[in-house]
């Protein structure tokens, strides 16, 4: 098994890379980068045999894909919904941002061809999960943006997720084949949670990754006091898609779905 926790920074060009094809982090099969862009910053994403997903995390940006051009604002991810384009291999997305942004960049390989698709915050809504099960401690919110039944064509699954403060996410303990990697925010900069992989434990805080190898237990919780917010991406393996219903809990930890708190 390779590295499964990061603590990237952005370098002098306002990019973090997470995982890629041959770092550390390689077992993730996606490549994943953070972009900090000042207003007046123009980039442009278009890769072969690789398709692509540029979320918007904050800011004020106008996507431009297809002759489409379309301006969208993200306040921050704890107040509004998101905004992500998605586009196949050879397509182009130009990002330019009108103020300060912050964009994530998820690709991953597929040779595939699809119509470019913008999703609006309408698109994603999102739904609590968990509410009043486990002492209501495992309530947060959950949003898809796309995932197999939504993008059937893509090899990836890309959503969101809000931890209420204090409260855990991914729970109950569950695994799945596919490699899945967390990127994470906190409402206030010092603000700090706890990322488990397998046996594994980690301080996830703001900016941090957890790259979760196919197979491990990944559960999450945040202190007290802070709202945590998970960028979660999942890599389909091939003939084998993860699906909403392929939640495999274990066996240790399903009483507590009738058990009284």
């Amino acid at each position: 098994m390779g590295k499964v926790f990061g603590y990237p920074e952005f370098d002098a060009n306002g990019e973090k890379v997470l995982t890629t094809y041959d770092n550390d982090y390689k077992e993730m099969l996606m490549d994943i980068r953070v972009f900090r862009l000042k207003a007046g910053d123009v980039k442009t994403f278009c890769k072969e045999k690789e398709e692509t997903a540029v979320l918007l995390l904050k800011g004020d940006v106008v996507f431009s894909f297809d002759e489409t051009s379309r301006e969208v604002t993200r306040k921050d991810v704890f107040t509004e919904g998101p905004w992500a384009v998605h586009i196949c291999t050879g397509a182009k997305v130009t990002v330019e941002a009108k103020a300060d942004s912050e964009i994530l960049v998820q690709s991953t390989m597929n040779d595939q061809t699809f119509e470019s698709k913008l999703y609006a915050p309408e698109d994603a809504p999102w739904g609590y999960s968990c509410v009043g099960k486990f002492g209501n401690v495992a309530k947060r919110r959950v949003n898809t943006i796309f995932d197999h039944d939504i993008a059937p064509y893509s090899n990836m699954v890309l959503g969101e997720v809000l931890n209420d403060r204090g409260n855990w996410s991914g729970y109950l303990p569950h695994r799945h084949p596919q490699p899945e990697t967390y990127y994470f925010l906190f409402d206030h900069p010092e603000g700090f949670g706890a990322s488990f992989v397998g046996d594994q434990v980690f301080k996830s805080t703001d900016g941090s990754f957890s790259a979760i190898p196919g197979g491990e237990l990944h559960p999450q919780a945040v202190a007290p006091g802070y709202q945590m917010y998970t960028c979660w991406m999942i890599r389909h393996l091939e003939g084998n898609p993860w699906l909403q219903t392929d939640r495999n809990e274990d066996e240790r930890y399903v009483w507590l779905h009738d058990a009284e708190f």
